[in-house]
């Protein structure tokens, strides 16, 4: 816009020099020579004129381009904040829907509605901001693959209460029945066994996950999601009681996914790899715990030797190769 203004101070001071010019002209007592002489300096200051109203001209385009480039941004904005809005009222419907049992699971889905809310304010106060926008698209593609979670999740707790359900009508049938039988005793002996070792698996309850840096020489801690300060990643958990499982000593691991997609591990060696679920995986860090059947808190610190970096980890918590709580953490 300066430029534009100069162009037009520009353009009228020679204007105003050719009207000068123009009125020297007409006076006929000058000499010849004199007058070639300004004719040359009138062509030159029309040239001048043309060339100023010439970038002018162009400037104006540009100005006028960059003008409509922000309309439609702004635009594209507005439409992708709609886009958004509307997956996440399709998202907020599709939560609803998920109802189970597990009063842990159930308040996690309650968390993610709350969550869903939010972010749905968020659209509305900042439907102009793109960045905010995106990283609101980025959290419902997030909370879409956690709902995928939940219903896998539900639908095995609703599969092994059908199943514990169906073996013990079954057993009980087969030990009325067949009593007297060796082999029916050893296979109904078999399928309680099946049923016992599904029961006896430990769960990790109200799992999360923190940053944390320390002071004091390592004495004190304190938390941070700046991924810069994380000196390392506190999980915490409480395992369940569980009157079933076997007392003693056990392993409990934490498998850690950075927002690259890497296996957070002190070394990328079998001194530092573990079984869970059929898969091997490097673990972030382990614990050993004395479970006596009672529940019992756990805290499980994950250090990084290439740093963290700003993102989200996924975070998994294993025991007995079976994957027993799942979390999650985002830096900054």
């Amino acid at each position: 816009m300066f430029f534009i203004l100069q162009l037009k101070y520009i353009t009228f001071a020679i204007y105003k020099l050719i009207t000068n010019y123009t009125i020297m002209e007409t006076n006929i007592n000058k000499p010849k020579e004199e007058k070639k002489d300004n004719k040359i300096i009138f062509f030159i200051l029309i040239a001048l004129l043309a060339l100023g109203n010439g970038a002018f001209a162009w400037l104006w385009l540009q100005e006028r381009g960059r003008a409509n480039s922000e309309v439609i941004v702004k635009e594209q904005v507005i439409v992708e904040r709609d886009n958004v809005k509307a997956d996440l009222l399709d998202l907020q419907e599709q939560y609803a829907t998920l109802q189970t049992n597990d009063k842990e699971v159930q308040a996690e889905l309650d968390a993610k509605r709350a969550e869903i809310a939010t972010l749905l304010e968020e659209a509305d106060k900042h439907k102009d901001d793109a960045s905010i926008i995106a990283k609101l698209r980025k959290e419902t593609v997030s909370l879409r693959k956690i709902m995928k979670h939940y219903i896998v999740e539900i639908d095995s707790l609703n599969t092994l209460n059908k199943t514990i359900v169906a073996e013990k009508d079954k057993i009980s049938e087969d030990l009325n029945s067949e009593r007297g039988k060796s082999t029916q005793l050893t296979k109904d002996k078999s399928d309680l066994q099946n049923t016992v070792n599904m029961a006896s698996i430990l769960k990790a309850n109200t799992p999360k996950a923190e940053g944390v840096k320390f002071k004091s020489g390592g004495k004190k801690e304190s938390e941070t999601n700046k991924a810069s300060r994380v000196e390392k990643i506190k999980v915490s958990f409480t395992l369940s009681e569980n009157k079933v499982a076997k007392a003693g000593v056990k392993a409990v691991y934490v498998r850690i996914v950075s927002p690259d997609g890497k296996e957070v591990c002190k070394s990328a060696d079998d001194a530092n790899m573990f079984n869970y679920e059929g898969s091997k995986g490097y673990f972030a860090g382990m614990k050993e715990i004395d479970y006596s059947n009672t529940a019992l808190g756990v805290d499980i610190f994950c250090a990084n030797p290439n740093g963290f970096i700003p993102g989200k980890y996924l975070i998994d918590i294993a025991c007995e190769n079976v994957i027993i709580g799942q979390t999650s953490i985002t830096l900054k």
